[in-house]
């Protein structure tokens, strides 16, 4: 085995090699407007350092989001690419639950990562291996009864700590969660969600209702 990981559903460009037993290489930058430009230099340098080539890839694994329209498609299209062109198998994991995966907290608590709008995408988890609601997005505010009393993880909850006082690292997501998430659950024989992305609402940007005809008639 060896998988291919990538996410870009938040801020940090992110890309990892795992081989069925540990991680190999990995690679995370945070700049929430160059995700396009950073991710397939990000592939390149993490199997540079492993000492392998593309074609040596046997899975991807790629984050699903929840996230922002324009960032997450960048790594869901680069991972569908990658499937075709090396005929392997592309596995989605949800965003949050790497994060949560790679907190390794023993109690319930809260993964929040930054929706922009004043909203945050969250979910509940028992452990860090069980999700326990499916990924929301919300206004902390509307939120509050929901987590309060639990500890939180993601850059969302560090942005209302009013909503969520006791935060934990990581700030985001690492490429090298997901790959181990995905090869315990691959091992195990868990079937992972396909390669799709959570949106959850609509994109931020949209045809204007009302706009001017310029071509001529």
């Amino acid at each position: 085995m060896l998988l291919l990981a990538l996410d870009t559903a938040t801020p940090a460009v992110t890309v990892a090699l795992h081989d069925g037993e540990a991680v190999i290489a990995s690679s995370s930058q945070v700049d929430a407007r160059r995700h396009g430009e950073l991710l397939l230099p990000a592939v390149d340098r993490v199997l540079a350092d492993a000492g392998l080539k593309l074609d040596a890839v046997t899975g991807i694994v790629v984050g699903i989001g929840p996230g922002p329209y324009t960032g997450l498609r960048v790594g869901l299209m680069t991972a569908d690419t990658f499937g075709l062109a090396l005929g392997v198998p592309v596995h989605g994991v949800c965003t949050l639950d790497g994060l949560a995966y790679a907190a390794d907290l023993a109690g319930p608590f809260v993964v929040a990562t930054d929706a922009r709008r004043k909203e945050v995408y969250w979910a509940r988890y028992a452990d860090s291996r069980t999700r326990v609601t499916d990924p929301a997005v919300d206004r902390p505010a509307d939120i509050a009864g929901r987590v309060a009393g639990v500890p939180a993880v993601g850059a969302g909850a560090l942005l209302y700590p009013d909503t969520f006082p006791a935060v934990h690292e990581p700030e985001h997501v690492s490429a090298a969660a997901l790959a181990s998430l995905a090869a315990e659950r691959l091992a195990a024989g868990v079937e992972l969600p396909a390669p799709r992305p959570l949106y959850l609402r609509r994109p931020d940007a949209q045809v204007p209702k009302n706009y001017k005809v310029v071509t001529p008639k």
